[in-house]
């Protein structure tokens, strides 16, 4: 008994503080933790520590899990920062920016790095803080595969907590392979829904870099990565670094 104890506290999928729970359906609750076992599981992922992206070409970004800090590079601008206190440093051109430019340069990296992470990471984050799940129903997708359909919405959390998501877990693979944009939560049609495809080991977790018609280059896991990377504008030479 204590063996089987053991075992379910270590697979289990920990609510994050500020989870709704109590207003979220049981299935869709259910159904989020599936996924993430299918992904690997809530152990492998806290014990992920360093991720790294390009957002579709246009920026890119390497995120140390444990501690918050971020690089983001986006056209000549290099910013370092933790999304915690949303502090630190920025350059253009190599040259350090200060007062009112560095304030916006801090403002604009933590809301690239919001948005660029929820579409690499979301389903990660289902059951996030300020989230809240319903369970929609079963939906046939492109493919003719049955999926199950989550909502999520939120709750005074990042930088549009108007918005709504559907997503779509493919009922054969348990894994997110869609979701659907509403602007709003009282929104009926999507703005758009994009396919999250080309599941991939890295590490010992799976991510997607598929989103149809745009795609993440790079994607990589990192045990281990040199503070410089966090610290020093000056480029990284990835091909000296070994991704898991």
């Amino acid at each position: 008994m204590i063996l089987l104890c053991l075992v379910f506290m270590l697979n289990d999928h920990p609510d994050a503080a500020g989870f709704n729970r109590a207003g979220s359906d049981a299935k869709a609750v259910n159904l989020a933790e599936a996924t993430m076992k299918a992904m690997g599981g809530y152990e492998a992922w806290d014990q992920t520590r360093f991720l790294r992206w390009n957002f579709f070409g246009r920026r890119a970004h390497v995120w140390d899990k444990w501690t918050g800090r971020i690089r983001v590079e986006t056209d000549d601008v290099v910013i370092l920062m933790n999304v915690h206190n949303r502090e630190g440093k920025a350059f253009k051109g190599g040259q350090p920016l200060e007062g009112a430019e560095l304030e916006a340069a801090l403002v604009q990296g933590y809301e690239m790095w919001i948005n660029d992470a929820y579409w690499l990471v979301m389903p990660y984050k289902l059951k996030d803080s300020g989230v809240t799940l319903k369970y929609v129903g079963e939906q046939t997708m492109e493919d003719g595969r049955t999926a199950d359909v989550i909502q999520m919405t939120f709750e005074d959390v990042g930088v549009t907590p108007e918005n709504k998501y559907h997503v779509w877990i493919a009922q054969d693979s348990g894994l997110v392979e869609a979701w659907s944009f509403f602007e709003t939560a009282q929104a009926e049609e999507p703005r758009f829904m994009t396919p999250w495809a080309n599941w991939k080991k890295m590490g010992a977790i799976l991510l997607s870099d598929d989103r149809g018609k745009y795609k993440h280059t790079d994607v990589a896991v990192y045990a281990a990565l040199p503070d410089s990377v966090f610290e020093s504008p000056a480029a990284v030479d990835w091909s000296t670094l070994v991704a898991e």
